[in-house]
């Protein structure tokens, strides 16, 4: 069976599992025409738009070090069973990175991101069809990007907000991809050594305010643009309670709002809770929070229980007007 993208020289097998090297050339994807819309994204048949009912995206890290699940979906196989199975849950996105970022992590190379991801990606994207969830890459890298939109990725969710890599914007024009510009203060190698703010939701509204207007100026439509205040990224548990208790305000920034408060440090530090694992209730609460406070989009690793939870607040929330 041809891969989505129909190149040959890489076959999805009857296992789920990628056969063949495939590269993405990148320089090509750029010379290509511009295929930019005003149309929003949808996700499982709904529209991605400001004040649209909680989207859940589940967190799939085919990595050894991620914080909370590093190693635990070493094989594409196993990465693909767990993706079907928050499928199954009401993952709405499957989050889909092959580098940590978590605090102290160290840069992943482009070519091993694309072995990590490239083939969980094609076997998920021919699995779950144009009906099925939608299926994102988590990397900073324009070339791990073009082989996961290529493999049949919609979605590219870049923690540097387009900054890291300057091939990112042009490739979220040239392939109509939707974007997630995330706040991030410092690198990930060094962003908890000292986080510091004078005001952190007016600090971070504004940065994603110039990152929206300047992806817009590349050429990215508005309707493919998301934001993400950066929860745990260069930020301390009080920076995070704030962005938490005031997250109505990332509302006038005009497009969705994605928050991922998953298994963080923060919950472990106010719960006493070391284990990441053992944070789920703890991410119930702060999901909650963000769905009650009007955020469309919520990042998780539990994707059953936050599914119920968002659901829930949103009835909540939609009783209350």
């Amino acid at each position: 069976m041809m891969r989505p993208g129909g190149d040959p020289r890489s076959t999805i097998m009857p296992d789920g599992v990628v056969r063949g090297r495939w590269r993405c050339v990148v320089a090509a994807v750029y010379n290509g025409p511009v295929m930019t819309t005003d149309e929003p994204m949808r996700w499982r048949e709904r529209a991605v738009v400001p004040g649209a009912d909680p989207f859940v995206l589940g967190i799939l890290n085919v990595t050894p070090d991620s914080f909370s699940d590093g190693g635990q979906w070493a094989t594409p196989a196993g990465a693909v069973d767990a993706g079907c199975r928050m499928a199954d849950e009401g993952a709405d996105v499957i989050d889909v990175g092959g580098e940590s970022t978590r605090p102290g992590s160290r840069p992943v190379s482009a070519d091993e991101q694309i072995r990590r991801t490239e083939a969980v990606i094609a076997a998920l994207a021919e699995r779950f069809g144009p009906q099925g969830p939608a299926i994102s890459i988590d990397t900073r890298s324009a070339a791990v990007a073009a082989a996961a939109l290529s493999a049949g990725a919609t979605l590219i969710n870049d923690v540097s907000a387009l900054r890291h890599d300057p091939a990112m914007a042009p490739l979220a024009v040239s392939r109509n991809a939707g974007v997630v510009l995330m706040h991030l203060q410092g690198e990930p190698e060094t962003m908890q050594a000292d986080p510091t703010y004078q005001d952190v939701v007016g600090e971070i509204a504004a940065f994603l305010a110039q990152r929206i207007e300047d992806a817009i100026a590349a050429g990215i439509a508005r309707t493919r643009i998301i934001v993400d205040p950066g929860i745990g990224f260069g930020k301390t548990t009080a920076h995070n309670l704030e962005i938490l208790a005031r997250a109505q305000a990332f509302a006038a920034l005009g497009v969705p709002v994605m928050i991922g408060p998953s298994r963080k440090r923060f919950i472990g530090e106010i719960l006493n809770v070391a284990e990441p694992l053992d944070r789920r209730m703890g991410t119930a609460a702060a999901v909650a929070a963000c769905v009650l406070a009007g955020i469309e989009c919520v990042r998780v690793h539990d994707v059953a229980a936050c599914r119920q939870v968002a659901d829930m607040c949103a009835a909540i929330r939609g009783g209350a007007r």
